[in-house]
């Protein structure tokens, strides 16, 4: 699991990080918002931690930004900002949790694993009855048999498969799975969703023309 922590205190950087890495967990930091969005640019996360009142920005104001982007990657809040004012704010730029400082390591570790159990994060999860991915292994099984995929052929079918009770933009796509600076042309998005077709079987995935498209769940 890949975690963008922005955060601009040193001493509660250093231990979150240190914290999260003993959990297995990679992560990115970021002192400022410009930091955060060149990471953001030149990856893909699992899971944003983002501290509100930091240098050139807002967290709020950030997320917001994100969330008008279409990228969707789960969000904490950690901050100082403990009024019901600030966490309506919070909750309504798009965030999925908001903690107050101070905070236990463990209560961090809790929020993180429900984002998890939300949305699915665990390494191995099943998308249907019969299908279940590895992402530590980036493979697919489908009745017991086992398939590699490519990189951006297995972010596609899990970003489609979580997100099946809607039809998926080519927009949507591009910025929760490529880097802004090398967005993908619509003929390459539909040669990565015709091969995932002949590993899935062609009803899996359904085009929706003109819009995006659509896992289909058994």
């Amino acid at each position: 699991m890949k975690i963008l922590f922005l955060e601009d205190d040193p001493i509660i950087a250093d231990i979150v990080n240190e914290y999260l890495e003993d959990k297995n967990y990679k992560v990115d930091y970021a002192f400022d918002i410009d930091e955060a969005q060149n990471f953001i640019e030149q990856n893909t996360y699992d899971l944003f931690l983002f501290d509100v009142n930091v240098p050139s920005g807002n967290g709020f104001s950030f997320l917001q930004d994100l969330r008008d982007n279409k990228i969707n990657t789960p969000a904490i809040f950690i901050t100082a900002l403990n009024d019901i004012k600030d966490m309506k704010i919070g909750f309504k730029s798009g965030c999925d949790d908001y903690i107050k400082k101070p905070f236990e390591l463990d209560e961090l570790e809790l929020r993180i694993d429900n984002i998890k159990r939300l949305y699915k994060l665990d390494d191995n999860i099943q998308i249907d009855t019969n299908i279940f991915l590895d992402r530590s292994k980036q493979k697919i099984q489908i009745d017991n048999k086992e398939q590699y995929l490519r990189e951006k052929e297995f972010a596609i079918l899990e970003y489609l498969a979580k997100n099946h009770q809607r039809t998926i933009s080519h927009d949507e796509l591009c910025q929760n799975i490529w880097s802004f600076d090398t967005i993908p042309s619509d003929a390459t998005i539909r040669t990565y969703i015709k091969n995932l077709r002949q590993i899935l079987g062609s009803q899996k995935i359904e085009t929706i023309k003109g819009v995006g498209y659509r896992f289909i769940k058994s």
